[in-house]
């Protein structure tokens, strides 16, 4: 089957704040040793698609040297190639325009079929099992779906399908529907219509949701293929933290299997050694990645390669990134704290009881969560409290009284 695979990995991810600052939403560590792109690419090496583009716009240099020639994946074989798309003169203004400012990309790959896949969401699934009901109903687009509560359906496309699974109606993040099944932002075309769209429209803003989806509802045959396992949309601080613990859960609740032999999530590994565990360590339902170092207590938490967390230091409830030290005495819960950080010595980093929604934007932040940036230095003694964005150009060391309160932003 000649299917070419298209990954949309633009998006600025702003709900994400601090840990998209400085790389594109796909590019974010996820689960300790992996970026949340990986798990597309691994579903597509294990679907035996190898013909793959990533369609790429804001800050690009860390998925770029994250993917590279594309071996983790498979994806440097003779029979298989994985091809980095940046815009040339235009930046993308929706999900159809930046296939559409690709469209020579595809005329000159002539596939039979297009798999529009998004590069930010965590799951595993077998395309082929979608391709295959493709076929097999003579559909000329199949949409991926998944049933959602319908309070969550502002923030999706949602549809009705008929006992064939037919699409019959489409509404674009509705305020209000009687539908629980969500599209994936998956997308099986046949490559011929597709273009015909992609030709004929000159919308600035293409946008498969807003434009294309409802334009074939009533005229060309639309399925929906139903995903019923664990697919989640880590867009936001609170969905971010919840998917990461949910992984250190007990082999009978992880929603999301890691350790399946048979479908393997493939990433660009670091060169680290083993992981090293104190003697007086306290470790309690925590993923440690390839470098770590815990001494000290560690409790409902995920650490990524290299953190350290010395002795008499406390982690709780909380997602570490690469390289993070936990100084002798410190207490970190609740958190998110990127990429080599220090938290030093008797500071306390998502603490008390007051739960301020962040004064600056308590959408991002208000169920008791703080988030640190990228190489900051937290000062010895310093209290930051809850629902705290720290940006990692912030300077701690001017803080008075060496206390952040709850709900502050600090850049």
């Amino acid at each position: 089957m000649e299917v070419l695979a298209l990954i949309l990995a633009g998006g600025r991810g702003s709900r994400l704040d601090i840990l998209s600052e400085n790389r594109v939403k796909p590019s974010v560590p996820f689960a300790g040793k992996y970026r949340i792109i990986d798990f597309t690419l691994s579903n597509c090496s294990n679907s035996g698609i190898f013909n793959i583009a990533i369609l790429t716009q804001y800050l690009p240099f860390s998925l770029n040297d994250h993917i590279g020639s594309g071996k983790p994946w498979d994806l440097d074989r003779r029979d298989s190639k994985v091809t980095l798309l940046q815009p040339h003169s235009e930046w993308y203004q929706g999900t159809a325009d930046a296939v559409r400012k690709n469209i020579h990309y595809i005329e000159q790959a002539n596939p039979k079929y297009v798999l529009i896949l998004s590069g930010d969401h965590i799951y595993k699934m077998d395309y082929r099992k979608m391709l295959k009901q493709h076929l097999e109903t003579g559909a000329e687009l199949t949409i991926g779906c998944k049933i959602i509560d319908p309070k969550e359906a502002y923030r999706f496309g949602m549809l009705e399908a008929d006992q064939t699974n037919r699409i019959n109606k489409f509404e674009e993040k509705p305020k209000q529907t009687n539908s629980d099944l969500a599209s994936m932002g998956i997308y099986v075309f046949n490559a011929d219509l597709l273009l015909a769209i992609l030709r004929s429209n000159n919308i600035p803003d293409l946008d498969f949701g807003k434009h294309i989806i409802p334009s074939l509802i009533d005229t060309n045959p639309v399925y929906a293929f139903r995903f019923n396992d664990y697919w989640k949309d880590v867009g936001t601080y609170d969905s971010y933290l919840e998917a990461n613990l949910e992984l250190i859960e007990t082999v009978d609740k992880i929603p999301l299997d890691m350790y399946d032999h048979n479908w393997k999530i493939y990433t660009k590994s670091e060169e680290l050694p083993a992981v090293k565990i104190g003697s007086k360590a306290v470790i309690r339902q925590a993923l440690l990645s390839n470098g770590a170092i815990v001494a000290g207590s560690v409790e409902r938490s995920v650490l990524s390669p290299g953190v350290v967390v010395h002795p008499l230091a406390k982690v709780t409830n909380s997602v570490l990134l690469n390289n993070v030290q936990v100084l002798p005495g410190a207490v970190v819960e609740n958190c998110i704290i990127d990429k080599n950080t220090i938290i030093n010595e008797n500071a306390f980093v998502g603490f008390g009881n007051d739960y301020t929604p962040n004064l600056e934007n308590p959408d991002l932040l208000s169920s008791g969560i703080t988030v640190l940036g990228k190489r900051l230095k937290v000062p010895k003694n310093m209290v930051i409290g809850r629902n705290c964005r720290i940006f990692q150009t912030a300077d701690l060391a001017k803080a008075e009284e060496n206390i952040i309160h709850s709900g502050a932003t600090i850049r």
